[in-house]
């Protein structure tokens, strides 16, 4: 699978792919194991990790549109509520199913090893998406999806910018622990505060969920009151959770305590709008119709690069205002 070192190289040689992104259709059923390679229904194993946030649930409804039968496809899906072990376990399904293609979304990098070479002795191809493994890069077809060590940077980025050389007390609500969202956020916002005013209080999962970014953050208010100047949260769902709890403890969320978060979803960037939030990185979700395509040209035997990125954005409150009516998530 990709390793991280890998897309990172990909970037450091400039090898960055933009793919045209789209949403239609819905899934419907046909034979498994039908053969994609001949124009017959092409039948996709879909390992997502589960419906913890509003990124995640746009994320599977472009799959689930790209992978439609209007489209071509059979659709198996299997969302594993955030269990790695159930996740494998859903792969190991599909290629007893004898399915034409895999596409996962790993919940955490580690321990892929084993089920991804079960699936190249049986000859399925694998395709990840969103996230990455740290298996061997050879059990992959390719991979796409975002820049997370950049979407950190780019939040640290904002975070130096805002505060300067003032002494700044930082709390962080991290992703899910082990995933590779949750490894390069953290990484690249430590890189780009680094000599800066910016220390770190206390830094905790809230696995990507707004119920417990709510009550990690109640915690942070408990042992630090009064100490907190700035919220780093690696996705809006824990950034909304988080909200929740200032508000319960009288302070003013964007005022008392400003906060930086990344995804740029609906409810994320009302927030952003309202001045809840003070700058979200995005990280967009709509990778389906990418993802489609890699599956046909892998089955059809065509070369693909090993990463493909997708651009993201980032806004300030104003910038968010500008946009928020238009975007599709």
């Amino acid at each position: 699978m990709v390793k991280r070192s890998t897309i990172k190289g990909a970037l450091a040689l400039g090898a960055v792919a933009l793919l045209v992104t789209g949403c239609a259709g819905s899934t419907a059923g046909a034979p498994a194991g039908s053969d994609g390679a001949d124009g017959d229904v092409i039948t996709v194993g879909f390992a997502q990790t589960g419906a913890e946030s509003g990124w995640r649930s746009a994320n599977t409804e472009s799959m689930r549109a790209a992978f439609s039968a209007e489209n071509g496809f059979e659709l198996v899906f299997n969302a594993a509520d955030n269990d790695p072990a159930a996740q494998i376990a859903a792969v190991r399904s599909f290629i007893n199913q004898g399915v034409d293609a895999i596409v996962i979304a790993p919940i955490v990098e580690d321990g892929w090893d084993d089920v991804l070479q079960e699936a190249a002795d049986a000859e399925i191809p694998v395709i990840l998406e969103d996230r990455t493994v740290s298996a061997s890069e050879d059990l992959y077809a390719t991979w796409v999806g975002l820049d997370f060590r950049k979407e950190g940077q780019t939040a640290g980025e904002w975070a130096v910018e805002t505060f300067g050389d003032e002494e700044t007390n930082m709390v962080v609500l991290e992703g899910t622990t082990g995933s590779a969202p949750a490894n390069d956020r953290a990484e690249g916002f430590l890189e780009a505060i680094e000599g800066s005013g910016i220390t770190t209080l206390a830094s905790q999962t809230g696995n990507f969920t707004r119920a417990e970014g709510k009550t990690v953050m109640e915690g942070f208010l408990q042992a630090h009151a009064g100490e907190i100047d700035l919220l780093y949260a690696h996705n809006d769902d824990m950034a909304l959770g988080a909200i929740d709890a200032i508000e319960a403890a009288g302070l003013t969320p964007g005022e008392d305590i400003q906060i930086v978060s990344i995804d740029a979803v609906r409810d994320g960037m009302q927030a952003l709008v309202d001045g809840k939030i003070n700058f979200i990185v995005e990280c967009n979700p709509m990778l389906g119709e990418q993802v489609a395509d890699l599956v046909r040209q892998v089955l059809d035997g065509e070369e693909v690069e090993p990463a493909y990125f997708v651009e993201d954005q980032s806004f300030t409150s104003e910038q968010a205002a500008e946009v928020i009516d238009t975007r599709p998530y």
